[in-house]
């Protein structure tokens, strides 16, 4: 990938996890408010995973969404790059939203029956499974959205910017 590519799928793949963290922040929220719970459980619950309680012990609920929207953050653009990297010409490009579903059905499989248990099994349990599905196919689909919105860098246009030659 040449540096104006790579510049693309890093750009795209921060709004995409933003998009998808601020969906799954959405739905939590709604979630809890549907249930009566308390969304901030949840985000107390990602700091403790993370293993900074004693970082800003005050503002446990603040430090948990921060971390949620860093990892998020990294997650789109870890998802952008294997759709522009094998995806987008292996599947094309009407089957962009089943290839982010999958990267993220994946990542909540991982997440929820491999690391969490280990990490913080508490966590665990603090959302029903249906309920961080939920969360995660909504990350996909927001973050779907974005990718497929991201204007293309075609190669002709990459060598006038970088004043090569076609």
């Amino acid at each position: 990938m040449t540096g104006i590519r790579q510049l693309a799928t890093i750009s795209t793949g921060v709004v995409a996890g933003s998009a998808g963290g601020l969906a799954e922040i959405a739905w939590v929220t709604l979630y809890a408010g549907v249930t009566g719970g308390d969304p901030a459980v949840l985000a107390r619950g990602v700091t403790t995973a993370a293993g900074l309680s004693t970082v800003l012990p005050t503002h446990l609920a603040a430090v948990g969404i921060s971390v949620h929207m860093a990892l998020a953050v990294l997650l789109g653009v870890a998802t952008v790059a294997m759709w522009k990297l094998s995806g987008e010409k292996r599947f094309g490009s009407g089957n962009l939203l089943p290839f982010v579903l999958a990267i993220l059905l994946g990542v909540w499989a991982i997440n929820f029956f491999v690391v969490l248990p280990i990490v913080s099994p508490q966590f665990v349990h603090l959302a029903s499974y249906a309920v961080s599905l939920t969360s995660k196919l909504l990350f996909g689909a927001a973050a779907a959205a974005v990718i497929a919105a991201a204007p293309a860098v075609e190669p002709c246009e990459e060598a006038r910017v970088t004043n090569k030659s076609h």
